[in-house]
């Protein structure tokens, strides 16, 4: 039997949003679809013990009889909570680590607990951050462990058109980006998502292969026909993810710049999802001059315009975001008078509106997004010095420096401030060798920030940044900073930088705790993660990465540079978070004593940078093409 994510029922003639989605295939009995029931089914759950999460194990779609599990009819009812329960299931706040429930002993949210979950969907013309933003969001949402992935529609888009062989292979880890699980030139089909994937040489498409503005021209029928087919498709595949994979957050980043396709978009997931899930449409708008222009430069790097002329190549993309303009239908007064979810930035950041924001997923996204800049700076992440426990190879307590470690202290503050320097004379470089429109060869990515007077001189220079140094509360993270000047850095204390407590262990050699606990030593190696050390205090890598959130967010919000004077497992984390690593590999990062890392924000990821602390010169050494390590000296792969 045909189900309603097929092709034909892929978009409805009329360009308007409707509040109701169309009616399910199916024997409807009340509001809720057939896909949210199976997803729901409790006696279809297994749970995974990798990520702790609940799968669907369903063969629904692929049965010929519109049956679930256990020989009931197929309804649009959702399981009730308790036996005769008429109601709709409540949907509250889950963060693992912090809540627990039968369903979700972990933490995570539950695949029957659909309401919980999160649709984002992307808006807005090209070059207006759209894809720095996603992917910034996913790295977040990630880091909280909320499984996130991104779903961008110009990928498939280029090899729908040939412009690609296949789509990029991206790491399979959940920190931003898409892991895609097919080609489009391939006509797969799944139990889930039965339709035949958009086949396509292009060469009858004007524009076609080499993906000029030509192609994205409305009145381009045969284009405009591609694009939407990819764009449902994509689609499909985001909610394969979140109602089968055990996705929490699936973001579609793509510009969904008419009320036609924010329309199709939107009847696909009722369809497919029901009234439950939630849906925030998510639009990025540049209304300052310079951050567009900044934009556009960057833009030209991408892979539509990968080896052209940087001029030509400028002028043809302006082309395409005027065929856009054609078009487009900003959020607003529409999406308002029909009690839709909402959230506009407005130069990534300056501005944030939101409009009817509910639950606990969706509102994570605005207190993020509500810290949002792009200014450039430099985030510095190390150890303390070494301490007399770090001698004696104790774990926890609050030991002074020893002498190696005061002699680091001090080489520390003398590097930083030569960094400090370096950076804002960096920076003045590239304010004199900026050129719109970029000269031919100019391939030097630009920085976009909005203006603001109050980070330029009177010429329009940028100024010199300040820099804070943040330590924990702890006394050999304190003493690291000891030697840093207070009149030309911020020096603060903060206990959220705290390292882990170890409970009953603190103050204990790990060969102790295992003489001692034998138990509690191998249930921590067989899951460091989330294993919670026993006793008044004792946090699990799962408190940190919560405690350590604001920190997060201030270092996003904060325009300035930052030193971060940390523990081991609290610089775990933090890496973790900026180069968004695996969530395997988080607990087993090797950060041994001596390192300084650098991260640099920048539009298309982070540059990533590390230094060795030479005791013989006291100065530090530029580790050049460093990689990160685990604790068995193995390569950790990052996604920047």
């Amino acid at each position: 039997m045909p189900y309603p994510h097929s092709p034909k029922h892929a978009m409805l003639p009329e360009p308007s949003i409707i509040e109701s989605p169309p009616t399910p295939i199916g024997r409807k009995q009340t509001q809720h679809s057939s896909i949210a029931k199976s997803v729901m089914a409790p006696p279809s759950m297994a749970r995974t013990r990798s990520y702790g999460r609940e799968v669907a194990e369903t063969h629904l779609l692929a049965s010929s009889e519109p049956t679930i599990p256990g020989g009931h009819a197929l309804t649009d009812t959702p399981v009730p909570t308790a036996p005769n329960s008429p109601r709709i299931r409540a949907t509250t706040i889950d963060v693992p680590g912090l809540t627990k429930s039968k369903v979700s002993p972990d933490g995570r949210i539950a695949s029957r607990d659909l309401g919980s979950k999160l649709v984002i969907v992307m808006v807005g013309l090209p070059a207006r951050g759209k894809s720095y933003v996603t992917k910034k969001l996913a790295r977040y949402m990630n880091w909280l462990q909320h499984d996130t992935k991104i779903f961008n529609v110009g990928n498939r888009r280029r090899v729908a058109a040939g412009a690609l062989d296949s789509l990029p292979v991206e790491s399979k880890n959940q920190n931003g980006v898409h892991v895609p699980q097919s080609s489009l030139i391939k006509n797969l089909t799944s139990p889930r998502n039965t339709h035949k994937r958009t086949v396509s040489s292009s060469t009858d498409i004007e524009g076609g292969i080499d993906q000029s503005a030509a192609f994205f021209d409305p009145n381009n029928e045969a284009a405009a026909e591609l694009r939407e087919k990819v764009a449902l498709e994509t689609l499909d595949e985001l909610l394969d993810y979140v109602l089968y994979e055990g996705g929490s957050v699936g973001i579609l980043d793509a510009t969904n710049s008419t009320l036609r396709r924010r329309k199709a978009v939107l009847d696909r997931i009722r369809q497919r999802a029901g009234k439950q899930i939630g849906v925030v449409f998510l639009e990025s708008e540049c209304t300052d001059e310079k951050l567009l222009e900044a934009n556009m430069k960057l833009k030209l790097q991408g892979p539509d315009y990968k080896e052209c002329d940087p001029v030509q190549a400028l002028e043809d993309f302006k082309k395409r975001v005027k065929m856009y303009e054609k078009n487009y239908v900003p959020l607003g007064d529409y999406e308002e008078k029909l009690g839709m979810q909402y959230i506009k930035m407005i130069d990534v950041g300056r501005k944030v509106v939101t409009h009817q924001i509910r639950g606990f997923l969706a509102a994570q996204t605005v207190y993020f997004l509500l810290n949002f800049h792009l200014s450039p700076r430099q985030i510095w992440i190390t150890r303390h010095g070494e301490s007399l426990d770090n001698v004696t190879g104790k774990i926890g307590g609050d030991a002074s420096l020893s002498d190696n470690g005061r002699r680091y202290a001090k080489a520390l503050a003398a590097f930083i401030a030569f960094q400090k320097k370096h950076f804002h004379e960096r920076q003045l470089h590239k304010h004199l060798t900026n050129h719109m429109p970029p000269h031919p060869g100019d391939t030097t990515p630009p920085n976009p920030e909005y203006s603001n007077c109050c980070q330029q001189d009177a010429d329009g220079r940028p100024l010199e940044k300040n820099f804070c140094v943040w330590t924990s509360m702890l006394k050999r993270s304190i003493e690291t900073a000891e030697s840093f000047d207070e009149e030309e850095y911020d020096i603060k204390q903060m206990r959220m930088l705290n390292e882990l407590n170890a409970g009953i262990a603190e103050g204990m050699t790990y060969d102790e705790i295992r003489a001692k606990w034998p138990q509690e030593y191998a249930e921590r190696k067989a899951d460091k993660l989330r294993y919670r050390y026993p006793g008044a205090g004792g946090e699990s890598y799962l408190d940190v990465i919560n405690r350590l959130r604001a920190v997060i967010v201030e270092v996003e919000r904060m325009q300035d540079h930052v030193l971060l004077v940390a523990h081991r497992v609290v610089a775990r984390v933090l890496l973790a978070y900026f180069l968004g690593l695996q969530r395997e590999d988080v607990a087993c990062l090797d950060v041994p004593l001596g390192t300084l890392y650098m991260l640099e924000p920048k539009p298309y990821g982070v540059e990533f940078r590390a230094y060795q602390y030479n005791p013989a010169t006291e100065w530090f050494d530029y580790l050049e093409n460093f990689q990160l390590k685990n604790d068995e000296q193995k390569d950790v792969k990052i996604s920047k």
